[in-house]
C-alpha cells in the first residue's frame, strides 16, 4: 500500500463539508515553479551536516533539520525512496535521538541545555513532531516503527503537559522556570500543527488538548478580526486592536488542525488577512516581517478552501476581491521565483527571517502544496 492510499484512508473520515465545494485534484505544479522548487531542494541536501542536520552556525537544528526534512517530503520521497530518501532517513535518525526517555522532560524532542535553544525549545517539539509524524507511516522496520510510535506517543503527552492554564503554549513549557504559566501565539500554532500531524499518524492525541488550544486562539482574537500576540495571565479577552497578520493566518490553519472547519472564527481570520491590514496579495514583490512564518500556514489554509471556499464564507464581497489558491499561487509564488537566490537558496525575507535554511525549507513546503503528499496539507 503506497503513501497515497495508506494516508487516505485516514483523511477520508474526516469532514470537511461546508467549505469546499470541488474535490477536485489541484493542478499540476508550473514548469517554472518546479524549477524554483528543484533548485531549492538541492541547495538544501547540500547545505545538511553529516550528522542528518541542519542548522545556522549550530543554533535551532531541531527546527531546521524538521523543516529541510518536511521539505523533501513535501517533494514526495520518503524514508523509503525517492530522490531524497537518505537525507530524510539522516534527518529522522538524529532527531529520534533527540528524544528525552526519563525526568520531568520525558518527551520532549530536543535539547533544553543547548546554547541559543534554553529559552525556545517548544518550537523545535512542535516542528519534530510535525516531520517525525509524516515519516511514522512509512517506516517498514517493525522495531523502528515502534520506536517512533512511542516517541510520538510520548511526545503528544509532554506537550499537553507543556500547555499553559489558558491553553496556549510558551516558547519554554509551563513550569519552566518553576511557577511560569505563559502562552505566546507562534509556539501555540507551532504545537497544534504538530499535533494534527500526529493524530493523522494514529498516535492518540486527547481532544481536550486541541479543544484548549483552538478555544485559547478564539479569544486571542480583536474585534476586528485579528489575532494578538499573547492572551496574556487574564484569559479573558484580547485587547482591541494589535491582532498580527502573521499569528491571524497561523490560528486558520490551527481551527483547522482541530477539525474545525466551519468555525465562525475562521471566517474572521479570513477576513482580516484579506484585507490592507493581513496579508494582501500586491505581487510588488516586497515581504513583510514574518512572511515565511506567515505563510507557511497561511498558504495550506487558501490550498484548503481552494477555488470556490472563500466566496461561500463572504458571498456578497466582489469576485475580484475573492482569495482563491489560484489567485494566490499565480500572485506571490512569482514573487517567490523572482527573489531566489542563483544558488537556489532564498536568504530570508522581511528582514525577520531566520536565515536561508528556514527561509528555503518553508517557501519550498508551500510551492509544494499541490503535490498533495502529507495529510497534513491535504485537502
Amino acid at each position: 500500500m503506497n503513501r497515497f492510499t495508506r494516508w487516505s484512508l485516514v483523511v477520508a473520515g474526516v469532514a470537511l463539508a461546508g467549505l469546499v465545494v470541488s474535490r477536485s485534484n489541484a493542478d499540476p505544479i508550473p514548469e517554472n515553479q518546479q524549477k524554483a522548487v528543484d533548485k531549492g531542494l538541492e541547495w538544501l541536501k547540500k547545505s545538511q551536516h553529516k550528522d542528518g542536520t541542519w542548522s545556522a552556525n549550530g543554533q535551532n537544528p531541531v527546527s531546521f533539520t524538521s523543516l529541510a526534512g518536511l521539505a523533501m517530503l513535501c517533494e514526495g520521497s520518503t524514508i523509503n525512496q525517492g530522490k531524497y530518501r537518505d537525507q530524510i532517513r539522516l534527518a529522522t535518525d538524529w532527531l529520534m535521538k533527540k528524544n528525552n526517555k526519563q525526568g520531568g522532560r520525558k518527551g520532549l524532542i530536543g535539547n533544553p541545555d543547548l546554547p541559543g535553544e534554553t529559552g525556545r525549545y517548544m518550537y523545535g517539539h512542535g516542528f519534530a513532531m510535525l516531520f517525525l509524524a509524516c515519516v511514522y507511516g512509512e517506516e517498514e522496520d517493525k522495531e523502528r516503527r515502534a520506536e517512533l510510535k512511542q516517541l510520538l506517543t510520548d511526545a503528544v503527552t509532554y506537550c499537553g503537559s507543556a500547555q499553559s492554564t489558558h491553553g496556549g503554549w510558551f516558547y519554554t513549557a509551563k513550569g519552566d522556570p518553576p511557577g511560569s504559566d505563559n502562552d505566546e501565539g507562534s509556539v501555540t500554532v507551532t504545537q497544534m500543527q504538530g499535533l494534527r500531524a500526529c493524530r493523522d499518524a494514529g498516535i492518540p492525541v486527547p481532544k481536550e488538548i486541541m479543544k484548549k488550544g483552538a478555544e485559547y486562539l478564539r479569544k486571542s482574537t480583536t474585534p476586528d478580526g485579528g489575532v494578538v500576540y499573547s492572551l496574556g495571565r487574564g484569559g479573558v479577552g484580547a485587547p482591541a486592536g494589535g491582532g498580527r497578520p502573521a499569528l491571524t493566518a497561523a490560528a486558520i490553519a490551527c481551527l483547522f488542525s482541530a477539525g474545525d472547519y466551519k468555525d465562525e472564527y475562521v471566517k474572521k481570520w479570513f477576513g482580516f488577512c484579506n484585507s490592507p491590514r493581513g496579508v494582501p496579495l500586491t505581487g510588488g514583490g516586497q515581504f513583510r516581517g514574518f512572511d515565511e512564518y506567515t505563510h507557511f500556514y497561511y498558504a495550506p489554509s487558501i490550498y484548503f478552501i481552494g477555488e470556490e471556499g472563500y466566496g461561500k464564507m463572504f458571498p456578497n464581497e466582489p469576485k475580484a476581491n475573492h482569495l482563491t489558491w489560484s489567485r494566490y499561487r499565480e500572485t506571490y509564488f512569482k514573487q517567490l521565483i523572482n527573489a531566489q537566490s542563483g544558488d537556489g537558496s532564498w536568504q530570508g525575507a522581511g528582514g525577520w527571517g531566520s536565515g536561508p535554511i528556514y527561509t528555503t525549507a518553508v517557501y519550498c513546503v508551500i510551492m509544494q502544496l499541490d503535490n498533495n503528499c502529507l495529510p497534513v496539507f491535504q485537502r
